[in-house]
């Protein structure tokens, strides 16, 4: 966000006289809310702008500043938006207590999540609703009908198709003996699984639509979210920028209203007689609490878009910095294909699902990428639903706290050399045993959340790359480009992505 923008909003704020005084005086926010304790400490906030002039534009400088904050401050910090104070969470320990000890107290999201109200147009989703009857009725229709492991195992098929979509490209590529980049193989695979299993059988013309609009939304969603966090002064300033978004908006109904019909239409005529059971048929007889009875046709547009979204970004952006690690550090990847060749035997053409749980090796190389390259950088905002206690510390009611899993994944107080990536540190820990691995909560990292609002679909998430990063690996020997190497910095997008997409000489292992 320009910072001259968030200047003038705060400006305005002062001709609102009863906000006027707690922009003049942040500090008493906290007595003035009834609070009896004192909020973390942190840099003086300003009259009107509070600390924003420290808050950058993008959320990888957020993360540096963040960080040389918390050195002076300590691991639980307070940074003014304007007159309201933001909690910044950077220690293990301490996110632990807030988000799985007080769970409940901090599962509410703020009023606006630019994110959500940006990418579903203001419409019921999982990620940004406030919690509530109908958060937790959505969430349980996803948990039981999406990521439960008889829903999961049902989609075996789709990931075997994606495996199959990449070993084909990436085979027809490596014949030309030319440097590939990885996203341009893995893309369309893993959109097109996470389409399939949202809306069901589809043309591969509509599916290549979906995969469009779906991305154009996701990659402009920076220049997007000041339609979600001031929607009225935005549309003012960005008007050339607003049009856009809202072609972008009139494209995806056009498109997915039909797809809904349709679907709609199948299920009521043939109902048990379909054989796989997409996200989008559990969604047309959900029944919302309260007087809202089921689920308008936008909404439900808004859900299925938001497991697209989160789904596909995911994976695509994990694979990228998994195989990247793997090409950057050729030792662990002959470790880690020594370790698949052991569990499936030397003739074995393919890493089965059953096979690669067996495979320890294979699950601390993900979680130590997760460790260092979370998704984003920090969870979505989380608000307080009373005053906690918190360090010694009184987090007043409505209180908006951001957890920064990447600080916490690189934290130099829990690990040694945090940036090299190191999978044996992950085995070696002592007491754990090769389940546990693949359990972000065996270890001091955060990076799909936690307590009740993890993320619903972490495990799916791990599954998905593990099954991937095995088979590319057992099928295909990865190396660096002469000259080139492998370029782990990182840049914002809708998530954090390689700033210089991974690119590698690649040979088949395996004749097909």
């Amino acid at each position: 966000m320009e910072v001259w923008l968030i200047i003038l909003l705060s400006l305005c704020a002062i001709f609102s006289v009863k906000s006027l005084l707690p922009l003049l005086f942040p500090s008493s926010t906290s007595k003035k809310n009834g609070s009896k304790g004192k909020l973390p400490p942190g840099p003086s906030p300003l009259p009107f702008i509070g600390n924003l002039l420290l808050i950058p534009k993008s959320a990888v400088e957020l993360r540096s500043a963040i960080c040389n904050l918390s050195h002076k401050y300590g691991p639980i910090l307070t940074l003014y938006v304007g007159s309201k104070p933001a909690i910044f969470i950077t220690s293990y320990s301490i996110a632990h207590q807030a988000l799985v000890r007080n769970s409940v107290a901090f599962a509410n999201r703020p009023p606006v999540v630019p994110v959500s109200t940006v990418l579903s147009n203001k419409r019921k989703d999982i990620g940004g609703s406030p919690y509530g009857p109908t958060w937790r009725t959505l969430r349980r229709n996803f948990v039981s009908e999406v990521v439960h492991p008889t829903r999961i195992r049902s989609y075996s098929v789709e990931r075997k198709r994606a495996l199959e979509a990449m070993i084909k490209s990436f085979n027809q590529s490596s014949s030309q003996k030319e440097p590939i980049r990885l996203l341009d193989h893995i893309q369309k695979a893993i959109y097109s699984m996470f389409i399939l299993m949202t809306f069901g059988d589809l043309g591969e013309s509509t599916i290549r639509e979906i995969e469009d609009i779906q991305y154009k939304l996701l990659v402009n969603y920076k220049h997007f979210s000041v339609f979600g966090t001031w929607p009225r002064l935005g549309k003012l300033v960005y008007r050339n920028r607003y049009k856009t978004y809202m072609k972008f908006l009139e494209i995806q109904y056009d498109l997915l209203f039909p797809v809904i019909r349709a679907r709609r239409k199948l299920k009521q005529e043939k109902g048990e007689e379909l054989d796989l059971v997409p996200y989008i048929d559990t969604l047309f007889d959900l029944q919302i609490p309260g007087e809202e009875g089921t689920l308008a046709e936008a909404d439900v547009l808004s859900l299925c878009s938001e497991l697209v979204n989160a789904g596909a970004d995911t994976s695509i952006t994990m694979l990228q910095w998994v195989m990247a690690n793997l090409v950057k550090y050729p030792r662990v990847q002959a470790k880690l294909y020594a370790a698949i060749r052991e569990v499936v035997g030397p003739d074995a053409k393919e890493v089965t699902e059953d096979d690669m749980h067996k495979v320890t090796y294979l699950k601390a190389v993900v979680m130590e990428c997760l460790r260092i390259h979370p998704p984003s950088t920090s969870l979505v905002p989380h608000t307080v639903m009373e005053d906690v206690e918190l360090c010694g510390y009184t987090i007043p009611k409505d209180t908006m706290a951001i957890v920064v899993t990447s600080l916490i994944g690189r934290d130099p107080n829990v690990w040694e050399d945090p940036m090299d990536f190191r999978p044996e540190r992950l085995i070696n820990n002592e007491g754990t045993s090769g389940e546990e691995v693949s359990d972000v909560t065996a270890y001091k990292m955060m990076p799909f959340g936690a307590g009740r609002r993890m993320c619903a679909g972490n495990r799916l998430g791990l599954l998905l790359m593990e099954y991937f990063v095995a088979n590319l690996v057992l099928n295909f020997e990865w190396k660096a480009v002469d000259g080139e190497g492998v370029d782990l910095s990182e840049r914002e997008e809708f998530l954090v992505v390689m700033k210089n997409p991974v690119r590698a000489h690649v040979s088949p292992r395996i004749k097909h």
